[in-house]
């Protein structure tokens, strides 16, 4: 016996290849479709022959008709034109005659040559037409001119009848030219001519319709759906008119010519590549079970290899925020204890850097959250070049970034990058179309100094943060002992506020300024203080951060609204009756929607007039978004209170918004009150702020005023009010009246400091 021939390699992987069932399957479906598809669209053309065939023989039969009824007007029109004198009676009888034969004829007509209706047959509802002249319009009388000048028949097209409905008029001249006697026309409805097409099997097959240029003169319609796609339309030879005839078939009529061919081909081929597909599948069945257990080995350790690399991506996802791209809270925190093991065993030192974004809750509340968003990515971007396998740079969430320094030889390798982070905020960002300059604050905690694991060194590098936010934004604050009992403190007060607002434990103290034309006490500025249960008096520069910082700024400045309101409506009835509290007014509290009619509610409430409260600002939080504090200082200026801008002339000023907002008062900042006697520049633009002010119709205090010679100077440029410890500290509202009640003269308030 033979010895029986291996399958050649390259016949054994065609028939492995798990994609040709599909293509030999495919192929035999796209040869079916193509072959169905040639013997549809030759069927088609068989049906579109056969019913060319059918308008053909439905035009030809019109045309028969037609020229029936023309001839018919010509033997009339030939008899009148050799018989002029014929007698009416003679020519109605002849006419009673076609009319009867034909009964296709509305009515018969005799027109002289003035083209004036003079006989009429069959004028029972045509008599109205007796007169009538028909070559209206001008295009009619022209038509009928040229048939009276050739002898050629004239037909009015599809018209309205003056004896109601649509039809025609033949007109067939008597005689052509001087010879011209008129003409006979024959009157036909259009239904009545046309009904020769009008049968049961024309209806059951088909719909028609006769067009005039173009345009629907007629319709039969089927009584069933046509197919509009295989309608076919032929031309009708017709004299003077131009006619075409459409026939669209019903679907049953197409049905009826169309054979099973089509469907027969397209499931035969379908079947034979489903058997050929199938017959194939099952040849490579066999060869892929001879092979199963040669690859079962390959195909396990592919599949672990596919599981570790899956695990790997899944791995990386875990660890990356999605939103900027840098690694997320939970892998930086892993990352940063294995560093500080690694750093342990190898007496390195680590730095961890916390950085929050500069007055970014401003902007994310003011230009919406997808304007945070972008910001954040390319804060992101910049950040991220930094990082090497030295540096890890990560997301904290919010607007906080964290960056992981390894081997930290001393300090100034810190410092060092301290410095490269500064820089990656020098340059403005791109966000939404628009340049923003962006300034960052940093905490600095080393391992093994502040910290001996990574949440201790998170927690002291955040306490450092906070440390060198309150001395200042745009900075950096390593962290040192001591720091974290002030931020346990800090913490402390800040979960008291909320008490503190439940149980009224603020006050209010008023520093009274001082009218220098008047040299009397006209106006006070309320300044608010915690009485604290156990802390005694706390200062607002030690909790009024925390509130700004926690959001509970809002709520505090609406209790010193209510506050000032209440005292000004207790000193409605004595003499402080005129007196005006100004109170201060955070960036975020303008951002309120509800403070104009707050302060509208609370002045109404103690019935106090709105000219006695004065709003203050500060200059950084007036410009930082002008578009939007426009708006909320004209609805205050529209309610009537006073509007001042405190310090005046640091690092914002603009002459623009003092133009177009409703300012009543500038507070000259007390850095340059402080030395306006002794430094040449300070007098100089303290005088400048003065008249500028006063050209605008502005009124000017001066803050911080603490000497007579300060005071003397601002009394001798015209400075309108002064404020400062010269005139008084702040002091409660009790110790105030007392103060007024005495009716002191300016020269005796140096002794009451």
């Amino acid at each position: 016996m033979k010895d029986v021939k291996p399958v050649p390699d390259i016949v054994r992987r065609s028939l492995l290849s798990t994609g040709l069932p599909v293509v030999i399957f495919v192929t035999f479906l796209v040869i079916a479709i193509a072959l169905s598809y040639g013997i549809d669209q030759e069927e088609d053309s068989q049906i579109r022959l056969g019913l060319t065939t059918e308008a053909e023989n439905l035009a030809r039969e019109l045309e028969r008709d037609f020229n029936a009824h023309l001839l018919a007007l010509r033997r009339m029109a030939e008899r009148r034109r050799v018989q002029p004198d014929l007698p009416e009676k003679l020519w109605r009888q002849d006419a009673r005659h076609y009319l009867d034969h034909f009964g296709t004829y509305q009515a018969i007509v005799w027109i002289d040559s003035n083209y004036i209706v003079r006989w009429v047959e069959r004028p029972e509802g045509n008599s109205q037409v007796i007169g009538f002249n028909v070559a209206f319009p001008s295009s009619r009388r022209q038509a009928l001119s040229e048939a009276a000048r050739t002898g050629l028949p004239d037909m009015s097209g599809v018209v309205e009848l003056a004896q109601g409905g649509t039809g025609m008029m033949i007109y067939e001249p008597i005689g052509k030219g001087e010879e011209n006697m008129g003409f006979v026309a024959g009157v036909f409805q259009l239904e009545n001519l046309l009904g020769t097409l009008d049968t049961p099997r024309v209806r059951q097959n088909f719909r028609v319709l006769i067009r005039e240029e173009g345009r629907i003169a007629h319709e039969i319609e089927s009584a069933n759906p046509v197919h509009e796609d295989l309608a076919q339309s032929v031309p009708l030879t017709l004299p003077a008119i131009q006619w075409s005839l459409e026939l669209a078939p019903t679907d049953a009529w197409v049905e009826r010519h169309r054979s099973l061919w089509p469907s027969f081909t397209f499931y035969t081929l379908i079947i034979m590549g489903l058997l050929i597909s199938a017959s194939i599948l099952l040849a490579q069945g066999i060869l892929k079970r001879n092979q199963a257990l040669l690859r079962t080995r390959n195909q396990l350790q592919s599949e672990i290899d596919q599981r570790k690399s899956a695990q790997k991506s899944l791995e990386r996802l875990e660890s990356t925020d999605p939103l900027t791209g840098l690694a997320n809270r939970r892998f930086f925190m892993e990352d940063l204890a294995h560093t500080l093991t690694l750093a342990d065993r190898q007496l390195r030192q680590v730095a961890l850097v916390m950085i929050d974004l500069d007055r970014f809750q401003i902007l994310n509340d003011t230009l919406g959250h997808q304007f945070g968003d972008e910001l954040l990515t390319r804060v992101s971007e910049r950040l991220s070049r930094l990082g090497d396998e030295r540096v890890l740079v990560g997301y904290a969430g919010g607007d906080e970034f964290m960056v992981c320094q390894q081997h930290v030889e001393e300090i100034d390798d810190v410092v060092h990058l301290l410095g490269q982070l500064k820089q990656s905020f020098q340059q403005p960002f791109e966000v939404q179309g628009e340049q923003h300059s962006i300034t960052a604050t940093m905490g600095v905690a080393v391992y093994p100094q502040s910290g001996l694991d990574a949440d201790i060194l998170l927690r002291n590098a955040d306490v450092a943060l906070y440390r060198a936010k309150e001395s200042g934004r745009n900075t950096y604050q390593f962290y040192t002992e001591g720091m974290q009992d002030r931020e346990v403190m800090r913490l402390e007060l800040d979960r008291d506020i909320s008490t503190a607002l439940a149980q009224d434990e603020f006050v209010l103290f008023f520093q009274p300024q001082l009218d220098l034309t008047t040299m009397k006490i006209g106006s006070v500025e309320a300044l608010i203080r915690w009485q604290h249960p156990t802390r005694g008096l706390v200062p607002p520069v030690e909790f009024i951060p925390l509130a700004e910082e926690s959001g509970r700024i809002t709520d505090i400045g609406r209790w010193v609204v209510r506050a000032a309101c209440r005292q000004l409506a207790a000193w409605n009835s004595g003499p402080l009756a005129n007196i005006r509290i100004a109170v201060n007014i955070s960036g975020r509290e303008l951002d309120d929607e509800g403070l104009v009619d707050h302060i509208q509610q609370t002045l109404k409430t103690h019935g106090v007039s709105p000219s006695r409260l004065e709003v203050e600002l500060t200059e950084e939080i007036f410009v930082e978004n002008l578009e939007r504090n426009l708006d909320q200082l004209l609805r205050l200026h529209k309610l009537g209170v006073q509007l001042s801008i405190d310090d005046f002339g640091v690092g914002y000023s603009s002459l623009a918004y003092l133009r177009d907002f409703p300012v009543d008062l500038l507070k000259i900042d007390r850095s340059f009150i402080t030395r306006v006697t002794e430094r040449h520049d300070d007098a100089v633009i303290t005088r400048a702020i003065i008249n500028l002010a006063h050209n605008l119709g502005i009124q000017v205090a001066g803050e911080g005023v603490e000497t007579e010679s300060q005071l003397s100077f601002l009394t001798s440029h015209r400075c309108d009010l002064a404020q400062g410890y010269l005139i008084s500290r702040p002091i409660p509202a009790d110790q105030l009246e007392e103060l007024l009640a005495k009716g002191i003269r300016f020269e005796e308030l140096a002794g009451l400091r």
